[in-house]
């Protein structure tokens, strides 16, 4: 599997909202996974989200999307985002964090067979509440011949992302003053 992990913060860039007004504690409540729609349409993302919020898992999930990008036109292609975050501190305090749990990810994702599929990891700010710090948006993406054998590429490249994740977070360092009291520390 090609995997791929990059830095995108300040100018502009995206901000993950994780406690958005439709925000859904799967790891709190696993069983309300039927109330995403994206779950609902391919039942193996909603297995991946379970994954990643699950007891044993360093993340948590925020948001995520599933759509059909343009391909080739000889080839179909499906892809979807997922925002995750780390468990215990709810955002990572410091972008280096981050990065280094994205460099250990993608490096667990680089063996890994899985044709016609790709991964990037981007680091993002986020806020969590009241919590600001860093999160990673996951963006998977597999093509095939036809629309059934992308979507197959996309389930078998969901099971490997969810059983690559770094079983424990890199450790965090002492970020600025206003993180500090921001999170308690």
């Amino acid at each position: 599997m090609e995997a791929d992990w990059e830095v995108e913060i300040g100018g502009g860039a995206p901000v993950i909202e994780a406690l958005w007004p439709g925000f859904i504690d799967l790891r709190r409540n696993p069983d309300r996974i039927g109330e995403l729609q994206e779950g609902a349409a391919f039942p193996p993302l909603a297995a991946l989200l379970l994954a990643l919020n699950a007891p044993a898992s360093p993340l948590w999930t925020a948001k995520c999307d599933l759509w059909e990008p343009e391909s080739g036109a000889a080839s179909s292609a499906l892809a979807c985002y997922v925002d995750v975050l780390p468990a215990e501190a709810r955002v990572f305090l410091r972008w280096q964090q981050a990065e280094s749990f994205c460099r250990e990810w993608a490096a667990r994702l680089d063996p890994v067979p899985a044709p016609q599929s790709n991964v990037e990891l981007v680091v993002r700010q986020a806020v969590a509440g009241e919590i600001e710090g860093f999160g990673i948006t996951a963006y998977l993406a597999a093509s095939g011949p036809d629309p059934n054998a992308a979507a197959a590429a996309l389930a078998a490249a969901m099971v490997a992302f969810a059983g690559a994740v770094p079983p424990a977070l890199p450790p965090a360092t002492r970020a600025s003053k206003l993180q500090w009291e921001s999170t308690g520390e």
